[in-house]
């Protein structure tokens, strides 16, 4: 895959994890979710959900839901990564403030196997930002800090099971989907323009 790739050809891995916290290196990843978009499409069949154990119940409860009783019968963090791994293989991660996710994924990666995640990443707000410069939602109301609730109330997305990782999961590759749409209205089709890091312009 290069940067000329066309973006229709390409596997992009739609994923959400909830953790139990926003350290990556001393907290843990407790579910992921993820679902793969190809070729202009959301393929369910081509889904992914892991719960894993959690060891005690913290602040983090209150967001996600997941109390330490209902992870008992979960998955070690070894077992679900060597189930998630092979599942997104070196498809691009494409999710809404990704970065979190990914750094969450590369240590618990590293703490097993000493190696981080590779994959190119793609983050759902800074694809809206580039778009919106590119002028691709003229006429539209916007997304007010480009939110991911903001984005579905933008393209009249049902925010169903959010705080979930397989629902926010679904919920962030129906936003993906439009997106893309409006990508290629603007001319942006392969992936070193899908995944160009958005910069701000001062002025």
């Amino acid at each position: 895959m290069t940067d000329d790739t066309p973006c229709n050809s390409v596997r992009f891995v739609v994923l959400d994890s909830e953790t139990t916290g926003l350290d990556p290196r001393r907290d843990k990843i407790i579910s992921i979710g993820a679902v793969v978009v190809y070729a202009g499409e959301i393929h369910l069949q081509d889904s992914f959900e892991v719960l894993l154990q959690v060891a005690y119940n913290n602040s983090s409860v209150t967001v996600h839901g997941i109390t330490r009783d209902e992870a008992r019968d979960g998955f070690t963090e070894r077992e679900g990564l060597e189930m998630f791994l092979p599942y997104l293989g070196d498809s691009i991660i494409v999710g809404h403030h990704i970065g979190h996710d990914i750094e969450a994924l590369s240590c618990a990666r590293e703490r097993h196997w000493g190696q981080r995640l590779k994959n190119r990443s793609l983050d759902t707000m800074d694809l809206a930002l580039h778009l919106e410069r590119d002028g691709a939602f003229a006429g539209q109301e916007m997304a007010q800090g480009f939110s991911l609730d903001g984005l579905c109330d933008m393209f009249g997305i049902a925010p169903h099971d959010r705080h979930t990782a397989g629902g926010d999961a679904f919920i962030t590759a129906q936003i993906f989907l439009r997106l893309l749409r409006a990508a290629q209205r603007v001319g942006r089709t392969t992936v070193g323009q899908l995944c160009e890091p958005y910069v701000a312009v001062e002025g």
